[in-house]
């Protein structure tokens, strides 16, 4: 037999997977920061409750199977399994209700390059009864903020928006009835040129004129001041538009209050989210010097994330990290620092196993002053030894000889500089934390 695996699936070397879990590490460290409690649902649940929101390419995406009489599917996001959660535990849930979810979903997608069959999304969601304060939008804007400084990756900016602006704009031309079909479009329009923007909004029977007032909302420019003055100056009398200029200028202000550096974030009128549940503020992300990643986290308002489930209303606001993606397209660009295939800061090497002892009072020191420590065991040349130690990358060896053995102390190597010293116990975990 072969050994393989499936297409789409991704494996990493040890290296590799250190960093990816320092990721997850720091997004859900961020997560906990703002107060969002973790939250684990099953990775199979019944097709009927996975299916219950689904349009579009999900019931081809979806991995479902018959087992007895069931009828299950793999979870294909992390928002319907919450959905589902909320409709079940809602009398036992304090609401505002603020839970993150880091996990694994699946989707039967044809592996091509950036698109993966399982991956892991690191969501967050704010959900109240019946209405949410637009404070939690800018907070969700300052976990995104927080969570990429944390992250330590390139230069980054926070594209938002809110959908009101569009949906009132297009119901002071006489137009809502095209609202739907408009947003979608418009959530495409840096993709295709702008001639087509225009001759698809012709053949939905929009007239011209029309069309180029459109366009030129949405290129609207400039600073987040400059664009919110000429929002106002339009002087659009309809209050699903006016609604939208005053929560869009809300959660700007506020996001600054919380700490967001305005160079980090822009309104964009074109920014919608094709998806139909999203009602009011909207993000994407993107690398300034990358955009061939496309948006690396987004999200937005909804009005009522458990509207299949029951008659009452939740509404929320939440974002979406690909990690698994944005891992891959970071490791393939060469943004990544990938050290060595262990966690270890210090590799503890016995000149002979006469040392067993000593060597492991050290390990057991190092590892009660949270120091990830290791012993090499294999009796064998130190040369040897030596080649472990640099093929695993270590930062620190802490070599014990006839002489340390006798003394109480250790001989510590820098490998980095490759300067070396005795020192006691205290001086070594002092110089490796």
């Amino acid at each position: 037999m072969t050994a393989r695996t499936l297409p789409g699936f991704m494996e990493l070397l040890p290296q590799e997977q250190i960093v990816m879990e320092q990721m997850k590490s720091a997004i859900r460290h961020t997560y906990e920061l703002f107060g969002f409690a973790p939250l684990d649902t099953p990775v199979l649940e019944l097709a009927e409750v996975l299916l219950s929101k689904s349009g579009g390419d999900t019931e081809k995406q979806i991995y479902e199977f018959t087992k007895g009489d069931t009828d299950l599917a793999m979870r294909f996001d992390l928002t319907v399994p919450l959905a589902k959660y909320v409709a079940l535990y809602n009398n036992d849930l304090t609401f505002p209700f603020k839970r993150y979810q880091i996990g694994k979903v699946y989707r039967g997608e044809r592996p091509q390059k950036g698109r993966f069959r399982e991956f892991y999304q690191c969501d967050i969601d704010i959900i109240d009864r019946d209405e949410l304060d637009i404070a939690y939008d800018a907070e969700v804007l300052a976990v995104i903020y927080r969570v990429f400084n944390e992250l330590k990756l390139p230069a980054f900016k926070i594209y938002i928006n809110n959908r009101k602006l569009l949906s009132g704009f297009l119901e002071s031309l006489n137009i809502a009835d095209k609202t739907v079909d408009v947003l979608r479009l418009v959530d495409k329009i840096k993709k295709i040129p702008e001639a087509a923007f225009l001759g698809e909004l012709e053949e939905m029977g929009l007239p011209a004129g029309v069309n180029n007032q459109l366009l030129a909302f949405i290129k609207t420019n400039g600073d987040n001041a400059a664009i919110l003055a000429q929002l106002k100056a339009l002087g659009v009398d309809n209050d699903n538009f006016n609604a939208g200029l005053s929560e869009l200028e809300t959660v700007i202000n506020q996001a600054v209050e919380l700490g967001v550096s305005p160079d980090n974030v822009q309104i964009d009128l074109s920014i919608t989210r094709g998806l139909d549940y999203y009602t009011g503020t909207v993000y994407e992300t993107f690398f300034d010097a990358h955009p061939e990643f496309g948006s690396v986290c987004s999200g937005g308002r909804y009005d009522n994330l458990s509207s299949v489930f029951m008659d009452k209303k939740f509404p929320g606001v939440g974002i979406s990290i690909g990690l698994t993606r944005l891992f891959d397209q970071l490791k393939n660009a060469g943004l990544l620092e990938i050290a060595g295939p262990t966690p270890n800061r210090v590799l503890v090497l016995m000149q002979s196993p006469d040392y067993a002892p000593q060597a492991l009072k050290l390990a057991g020191a190092l590892r009660s002053h949270n120091i990830p420590a290791d012993i090499f065991r294999r009796n064998c040349k130190f040369k040897k030894k030596m080649e472990y130690a640099n093929k695993i990358k270590i930062p620190f060896l802490a070599i014990i000889g006839e002489e340390e053995a006798a003394a109480g102390d250790y001989t510590l190597k820098n490998m980095a500089t490759g300067e070396q010293s005795r020192v006691s116990l205290d001086q070594l975990i002092a110089a490796v934390s």
